[in-house]
């Protein structure tokens, strides 16, 4: 009896061995961070931007003494900062490379200026003048951008671009006035304003922010020189007068639309075929 019981006992330990060994499975390997691909099905995009320019102008001149007389510099001349709307549209060629068209209108920014010489009504006299005038203007640039990368949701880039902007200049307004004393001036001259196109070049840099998989907002700066051009015309003896153009720097917020899905998706391997 014993050595039956014995043998049934072996074959059980034996058999719960076998089982146990076909069961057995290896323990899990951790499961790493998988990574994302961009995905973009379409390149063309809008954009829209607003900004606030300050604007320096690099000076101004003027006929003194009708067109026959010399040219005389302004002894001041400035103009006041304004701000800037455009828009465009682009195309983004891949991850790192992108263009686009833009159009903008800088908003008006008050003249200011004076110049020094003599008075009609009071000969001999040193007087001054007061000259008050207005400007603004449309550019439309053709513009390219690397972007550096992007970083969770920033997308930095740098760019450049070149075009034409019509500045447009107000009738300038002129009031001479004897040397330190306001009450005794001759009537305002007022000069007719000139329009003229100028060339322009512009570098841009700033970041992209993703809001959605087609939207992101883009805030940035852009510097333009705008080229020397006609100012105002001829008017009581005085002028033609001219600007040697402009130095602008923008403060520019704005949204770029891309049609298409352009969105990070999980990456997913190839499937592990078991042999």
């Amino acid at each position: 009896m014993k050595r039956i019981l014995s043998g049934v006992v072996a074959m059980l330990l034996s058999g719960t061995a076998a089982f146990a060994a076909d069961v057995y499975q290896p323990p899990m390997e951790p499961v790493p961070e998988q990574p994302v691909e961009v995905i973009q099905t379409s390149g063309w995009y809008l954009r829209g931007d607003v900004g606030y320019a300050w604007n320096h102008l690099r000076g101004a001149n003027f006929y003194q003494g009708g067109p026959s007389g010399s040219i005389a510099d302004f002894d001041s001349a400035d103009i006041d900062d304004s701000w800037v709307i455009g828009g465009g549209v682009g195309y983004q060629f891949n991850n790192y490379l992108r263009a686009d068209i833009t159009a903008d209108y800088w908003g008006n920014g008050d003249f200011a200026g004076s110049t020094s010489g003599g008075c009609g009504l009071f000969p001999g006299e040193p007087c001054v003048s007061r000259d008050i005038s207005s400007v603004s203007a449309w550019s439309l640039m053709a513009n390219a951008y690397v972007d550096i990368g992007t970083y969770g949701a920033f997308t930095p880039y740098v760019g450049a671009g070149v075009g034409a902007t019509r500045v447009s200049w107000d009738g300038l307004r002129n009031t001479s006035c004897v040397d330190g004393d306001p009450t005794r001036c001759d009537p305002t001259t007022n000069h007719g304003g000139k329009d003229s196109w100028r060339f322009t070049y512009a570098l841009m840099a700033g970041t992209a922010i993703d809001l959605t998989c087609n939207l992101k907002a883009d805030i940035g700066y852009r510097f333009r020189q705008v080229d020397d051009g006609d100012m105002f015309g001829y008017a009581n003896g005085g002028g033609p007068g001219f600007d040697d153009g402009f130095y602008i720097h923008e403060a520019r917020a704005g949204l770029r639309y891309s049609f298409g899905n352009v969105c990070e998706v999980p990456y997913e391997p190839p499937p592990i075929v078991y042999k």
